[in-house]
């Protein structure tokens, strides 16, 4: 199933750059009956089209994205269900018979962690449903008091990762080797400071640059927004257990406005509009602590996935062989074991 955008994304085609650099995408989601989204279905069949654009993917990472919970049961087990439905599509994948690209090698769910130290039999469940591929967990906790910025599709509460509850959950990843996707707003990155601070021997990933908004209240403030974002973050990264996402910067409450213009940006122009964010998280946490993103299909709604990787690649065309290597591909292999 095309996503509903397809006719106006194919107005911006281009060939893949650097065609031969491999690559793990630790960013992506799978999903079905999402009319919400750009691409309401997106699972192997529609992943693995954007795969074919040119670019050599060797492995993927999934990212919780609240698919496939189960139907019943006790509420705090029902996100299992999705482990178990991506690792059914991982498994397809791992048999080869759908190229040599490993789907999925590497799984993040979710868990209620704010639930203390009942979230631990979550844990264990969701590492027995991966079958060898579980990693890590992302509660997302991106809330703003604007109605004008969405809030997680779980409504979270404001100060999650300051409560006891959160961090009483948290306390059971590092024991299972299991990492901990920080997704929050750049509003939220002082209280992102604190957890990382204080749980020095969790594996943090920031996702999608500590999520800028530029919608509601920000839009028109880009400047603004930046300098209190390279200010807020910078505790963050000085944090030698946090890894950053390099990507996520294409969707609607970025309020770059991309999915809004006639046709879709160029490799050039998706970089250029947001080019200070990643030489400031490069120059912050090294190469040695970042690793590109797709966040696919979410950011669909603004570019192609050929489109995406080329932009990454206009930024590092004069990066060491032994950079690219570690900001597309081994990085991701190492954080996430795949």
């Amino acid at each position: 199933m095309a996503s509903d955008n397809a006719d106006w994304l194919a107005l911006t085609e281009e060939e893949a750059l650097e065609p031969d650099l491999p690559i793990c995408d630790p960013h992506h989601h799978l999903w079905d009956a999402r009319p919400d989204f750009v691409q309401p279905r997106y699972l192997l069949d529609e992943f693995l089209e954007d795969l074919a654009s040119g670019h050599n993917v060797v492995s993927t990472v999934f990212i919780e994205c609240g698919a496939m919970f189960r139907a019943d049961g006790p509420e705090e087990m029902r996100p299992v269900g999705e482990t178990e439905f991506v690792n059914g599509i991982a498994a397809m994948s791992a048999s080869g018979g759908y190229g040599p690209v490993r789907i999925a090698a590497g799984i993040v769910g979710t868990a209620y962690l704010d639930r203390g130290d009942g979230a631990a039999a979550v844990l264990d469940a969701q590492i027995e449903a991966g079958r060898g591929r579980f990693r890590g967990i992302r509660q997302g906790v991106t809330w703003h008091e604007s109605g004008q910025v969405p809030n997680h599709r779980t409504e979270p509460p404001p100060g999650l990762y300051d409560s006891a509850g959160f961090r009483a959950g948290l306390a059971h990843l590092a024991p299972r080797a299991l990492t901990f996707e920080l997704w929050c707003y750049h509003t939220q990155l002082e209280e992102a400071a604190r957890l990382v601070r204080d749980f020095p021997d969790q594996t943090f990933i920031l996702d999608h640059f500590g999520g800028p908004i530029g919608i509601g209240p920000y839009a028109g403030r880009a400047d603004e927004v930046f300098g209190y974002w390279r200010e807020a973050v910078a505790p963050v990264a000085a944090c030698p257990n946090v890894m950053a996402k390099l990507g996520g910067l294409a969707m609607e409450v970025n309020g770059f406005g991309w999915h809004e213009q006639s046709r879709p940006p160029t490799s050039q122009e998706l970089m250029d509009g947001s080019r200070r964010y990643y030489e400031a998280t490069l120059e912050l946490f090294g190469t040695e602590r970042c690793l590109f993103e797709s966040n696919f299909p979410v950011e669909k709604v603004s570019c192609s996935y050929t489109v995406l990787w080329n932009a990454f690649k206009r930024l590092t065309a004069g990066y060491s062989a032994d950079e690219k290597a570690a900001l597309y591909h081994d990085n991701a292999a190492r954080i996430y074991r795949v």
